[in-house]
């Protein structure tokens, strides 16, 4: 009987785990961090071509992130980064760099109004030479009648005594179910007028959660393609037993 309860009990935390950080957007960010106490470790595979008719010219970046919640409100992550250069003239492999990431969601204000969150993150180069970089978001989300989402991502990229740059993500996606959604996003880049859309998909099982999106650029100078799988897998946190004492 008890070793019932205590797999009923794994396989209840496991569902919530799976469902605690689900993205429905690949580029975008939701309303949503991770529970308190709650692991999960994310993998971001993203593929980007300048030019389609140039199948040999890519590159494919490689991101492993672990993201603990402090408190249901807060959490942090670090990424590991690596990057695969394709050229024409040979390819190469390479360690990207670490990223520092920290997120704070703004309780629910109102029923019929946006959601907030706040994004912070601190980006270091695998090349001491290059800048320090700071990333700050302000996401404004909402979920409607627990089947659309909406949101909205204005990005500020810093580079410490360096330029600015504008950038945006937005994202709207309608779930069928709990476990798969489908929708639409963009991304753009103000400053240097790089824009991008596309479709987006997402599931879920207890086990894993990803979502899977395909963009294509809207003008000249963007790149003909960029996509992006997001994996996520729960980390369920082990107790210790408590100590046996001798009676």
């Amino acid at each position: 009987m008890i070793r019932k309860s205590i797999i009923t009990l794994v396989m209840v935390m496991a569902a919530a785990y799976a469902f605690a950080d689900k993205r429905h957007f690949a580029w975008t960010y939701e309303w949503m961090t991770m529970p308190k106490g709650m692991a999960e470790v994310e993998y971001y595979l993203t593929a980007e071509s300048p030019v389609l008719a140039k199948a040999n010219v890519n590159t494919w970046k490689h991101w492993v992130e672990l993201e603990a919640g402090i408190f249901d409100i807060w959490d942090v992550s670090l990424y590991q980064m690596f990057k695969q250069s394709n050229r024409e003239t040979g390819s190469s492999f390479q360690y990207d760099g670490f990223k520092l990431r920290t997120r704070l969601r703004v309780p629910e204000l109102a029923e019929f109004m946006p959601d907030f969150l706040f994004y912070l993150e601190y980006i270091h180069d695998a090349d001491f030479t290059m800048p320090h970089v700071l990333e700050a978001k302000v996401i404004v989300a909402k979920e409607i009648l627990n089947q659309f989402q909406l949101s909205y991502n204005q990005v500020i990229e810093y580079e410490i005594a360096g330029a600015i740059s504008w950038e945006y993500a937005a994202g709207i996606s309608y779930s069928l179910s709990p476990s798969f959604g489908f929708g639409v996003e963009s991304k753009g880049n103000f400053t240097s007028a790089k824009f991008y859309a596309g479709p987006t998909v997402s599931f879920a099982t207890p086990q894993f959660w990803a979502a899977i999106s395909m963009l294509v650029g809207l003008n000249g100078v963007s790149d003909n393609l960029q996509a992006r799988i997001i994996l996520g897998v729960p980390l369920i946190p082990f107790t210790p037993p408590a100590k046996r004492t001798n009676q």
